[in-house]
């Protein structure tokens, strides 16, 4: 009977302590921003995608002529920069924020646009006003803006816009 008592004991605080330690909160909230910000990201290439329903029609590779690095900069206060936009000289500037999920990059950044004349529009010029986190890694960041949160029916056109960052050399850390 002791031995049941005692056995029954042991595994009530076994099973007390197990649950608390997996109710305490664990927090990988920081993981994203980490990467995001410990480094510049460096254009590495822009590529289009036209989608009919959930068919690819084609992809279109832009900025191949460019000579300007494109340096994306998130900072840990959460403003941003970014250098050359569209092979244009200038720096805008914005701030940053993700979605709770950390799926999504939301940025006020305001960039002129060689679609629109040069000018800043800001119907048409926030290039990272809703940004899907397609991969981030130490070294690699893909964003994907466009069509990225529309319902898709076989006749639906849509165009995907996608941003592929590298870290630039001697900036790693």
């Amino acid at each position: 009977m002791k031995n049941k008592k005692l056995v029954f004991f042991l595994l009530t605080a076994f099973t007390a302590t197990s649950l608390f330690i997996n109710s305490c909160k664990k927090d990988n909230s920081g993981a994203v921003n980490v990467f995001l910000t410990h480094a510049p990201w460096q254009l590495a290439s822009v590529q289009v995608f036209h989608y009919l329903g959930s068919s690819l029609i084609s992809t279109d590779t832009l900025n191949l002529n460019c000579n300007n690095s494109q340096i994306f900069t998130f900072n840990i206060n959460n403003t941003c920069t970014y250098t050359n936009f569209e092979c244009i000289p200038q720096t805008t500037s914005g701030t940053w924020a993700l979605t709770p999920d950390q799926l999504v990059l939301n940025s006020t950044m305001l960039c002129a646009d060689t679609l629109v004349g040069g000018a800043p529009d800001p119907d048409k010029a926030m290039p990272f006003k809703y940004t899907k986190i397609y991969n981030l890694g130490q070294y690699s960041l893909i964003l994907q803006t466009g069509d990225v949160n529309i319902f898709v029916t076989s006749t639906t056109r849509s165009r995907i816009i996608q941003y592929g960052f590298v870290h630039p050399s001697g900036n790693n850390q």
